[in-house]
Formats: C-alpha cells, sequence, structure tokens
C-alpha cells in the first residue's frame, strides 16, 4: 500500500472539528479537543441525538444532532469517530466520501479487507487517516523512545508486555461490546502495547499465539444494568509471540481472566541495558533504565507533553496545514490491525502467520511541543 503524500489544507486558523459518539470516551477527548486553541469543536453527533445535546451542553458545543451534522457541517475538516469499533470503518468511509479527514478510535477496523478499502478511498481521495492509540505522543513513552533511539540500551533485542485484569464487566455501565468480535482484550488493549512495540523495533514480520475463554456468559457488575448477563464471543486471555523485522521478538500477554491485576508492564531489552517504559495506555509516567552491574533502576522523568487523548487529533490538524506528515497514522493503525488479525488466526490455526503490512517510523514529537499555545494564527 502506497503512502500518500501529506494532504495540505489550504484554510487558516484553528482546525475545525466534528465528533461522532457520544460515549464515554468522548468525555476524555473533549475534554482536550474543546482547550487546544489550535482546534474548534463545532458540533457532537450520536445516533441518539440526546446523547450529543447532552454532551454539547456539558462542554458548550454549539451544534449537535445525528451523524449527518457532523459530515455534512462546512466548518468541519478532521471527524473525530468515537464510535463503536464495529462502526468504525461505516462512520470514517462516510466522512471520507463527505471529503473530511478522519481520526478513528482503536481498532482501526475489525478485519484486513475493509481496513484496506478504507486506506485506499482515503488515498485515491487525498484524506488523512488518524487512528488511536495516539499515547505513545505523550511525554512518558516518548521519553522512553528517545532513550532506544539514542541508544541507551545499545541494540533492542527483546520486548515483554503484560496486561491483565479480572475484565471490565465490574465496572463498565455497558460491557458487552468488549467481549465480542473486534474487541476482548486483544483488540481492546493490544493497539496500545501493539504499537509501542512497533515504535520501537519496527514493524512486525510475524506471531504465534495461543487463546482461551474462560467463561461463555458473564454478568454486567454496576451502573443500570447490574445483574444483566451477556455472552462472550471472543478469547478473554491471549498470549501472543511477534518477530519484528529486525530479527527482535517480543511476548505479550492480554487477560480479562486474572483477578490480580497487572497492567501498563512494557519492558524492553537491548545488548547493553533494560528499559521499562511506562503504562501506553497512559500519556505520561516515569522511564527506568537498568545497566548490567546496576545495583538498581536508575528513574529517568518524563519530559514533554501529556495532555491526554486527543494529541493525536491535534498533531493531524497542525500537520494538516503544515502539509507534513502526522504521526499516529492510518497506515500505523492498519499494521498493528493486521498483526491483530495475525494473532488471531494464528490461535486458530496453532500456527505461525505472517504479517504483510509494514508501518513506517513515525518522527518524534519535539520535547517543546505545546498543545496549550496558538500556532494557527488568523481566521478559519
Amino acid at each position: 500500500m502506497s503512502i500518500p503524500a501529506p494532504a495540505k489544507s489550504s484554510r487558516k486558523g484553528p482546525v475545525g472539528v466534528g465528533v461522532i459518539g457520544a460515549g464515554n470516551i468522548s468525555k476524555q477527548y473533549l475534554d482536550s479537543l474543546t482547550v487546544f486553541p489550535d482546534l474548534k469543536v463545532h458540533v457532537i453527533a450520536d445516533l441518539f441525538e440526546e446523547a450529543a445535546a447532552a454532551r454539547a451542553k456539558e462542554y458548550g458545543i454549539p451544534e449537535w444532532g445525528g451523524v449527518d451534522k457532523a459530515l455534512n457541517h462546512p466548518d468541519v475538516e478532521i471527524i473525530v469517530n468515537l464510535t463503536i469499533p464495529a462502526a468504525h470503518v461505516e462512520v470514517a468511509t462516510a466522512a471520507v466520501n463527505a471529503g473530511k479527514h478522519v481520526w478513528t478510535e482503536k481498532p482501526f477496523s475489525l478485519d484486513r479487507e475493509s481496513g484496506l478499502g478504507l486506506l485506499k478511498a482515503a488515498d485515491s481521495a487525498g484524506i488523512r487517516l488518524g487512528c488511536a492509540p495516539d499515547t505513545f505522543l505523550g511525554a512518558g513513552l516518548q521519553t522512553a523512545l528517545r532513550l532506544i533511539q539514542r541508544g541507551d540500551i545499545g541494540t533492542p533485542l527483546t520486548g515483554m508486555t503484560t496486561f491483565q485484569t479480572p475484565g471490565p464487566e465490574s465496572w463498565h455501565p455497558n460491557p458487552a461490546f468488549l467481549f465480542q468480535y473486534g474487541a476482548g482484550p486483544l483488540f481492546d488493549m493490544g493497539p496500545y502495547y501493539l504499537t509501542t512495540l512497533v515504535q520501537a523495533f519496527g514493524s512486525i514480520r510475524k506471531v504465534a499465539a495461543v487463546g482461551s475463554k474462560a467463561k461463555d456468559i458473564r454478568v454486567i457488575g454496576s451502573g443500570p444494568k447490574a445483574g444483566e448477563e451477556f455472552t462472550v464471543e471472543v478469547p478473554t486471555h491471549v498470549s501472543a509471540m511477534a518477530q519484528f523485522e529486525s530479527g527482535a521478538s517480543s511476548h505479550s500477554v492480554f487477560s480479562f481472566e486474572s483477578p490480580r491485576t497487572r497492567m501498563g508492564f512494557v519492558e524492553i531489552t537491548g545488548t547493553e541495558a533494560t528499559i521499562s517504559l511506562p503504562d501506553p495506555n497512559n500519556f505520561d509516567g516515569d522511564v527506568r533504565l537498568w545497566r548490567a552491574g546496576d545495583e538498581d533502576w536508575t528513574t529517568i522523568p518524563a519530559t514533554g507533553p501529556a495532555n491526554g487523548r486527543g494529541m493525536g487529533v491535534l498533531d493531524m490538524a497542525r500537520s494538516l496545514r503544515a502539509g507534513v506528515p502526522h504521526r499516529a497514522t492510518g497506515s500505523l493503525a492498519y499494521h498493528v490491525l493486521d498483526a491483530m488479525v495475525s494473532i488471531s488466526e494464528s490461535i486458530d490455526s496453532g500456527t505461525f502467520v505472517d504479517v504483510e503490512s509494514s508501518a513506517p517510523a513515525s518522527a518524534p514529537l519535539p520535547v517543546d511541543w505545546a498543545p496549550e499555545t496558538m500556532t494557527l494564527g488568523g481566521h478559519a
């Protein structure tokens, strides 16, 4: 798949944003999007217009309504697609057809075919695609990646990651979709860990995995639906190995089956040292380094911005105005999706599965990159 030349906007001033999806995750995005001066949120939309209206009132967004309200808004340049995973490609494709650039929550798609179709449609239309996670743009992971790229651990050789919890049904008010096709611990949390590994090691070339499902039925533990049962459709424990184009390898655990919570563990070992990265689901956190002969870890404070979800949208907007590549690209997200689909195929087949796609390296984010500063002057 060719990488399209970056589209440059002819408009001036803050970049107009329309949000589609007024669910739980929209609060985390809107906390950032509504305060970044280089962005202007014009409208929020949802299939349930009353949800959009409530969120618009909460954040002072001037317009709300159904999905078409955002797609057809003349001042919206970027659609922020926060719908459920099964609707990601449908909504993103509609936005591309409407001439809007698109930022999508993860996963990029649920299968290779629809993901490739979206990439090709955007390429043909000269539209930018961006996708979560943008946590790797935060100070914590950027600090760690700078140390790796500088050679502080020598040549990166191996990685280990762990995400284990009892499952989101204990706290999420409507968790059933997290146990359906396109979710589970692999597709829900895998993007954070695999994106981080790809940034550290390069593209994944092949994977092997095993998976299991402890229970076919789970029960919602809190909120208005507490006590309701739902069906589990996907493996809730996945153990995956990956080999990268460099020859490096990693082992990852993604689980909704552990009574003991272990999350945010990412450790990369090189020829000279081992580095412990902060939680890839967060934007900040200190980095720890251990060198051969050290008695203990050395803590390295994170440097740079850590403003939360929406940093990727802002980077996309500023890059759009400048005509340069943004960092959390659709191509990167598709490669991670390709790897996750390959992991699922390996679980089913019991064999190694090749990963055909590749992801170009994302440029480092400058330490002095300031989301709170207006850089796009003039009028929209």
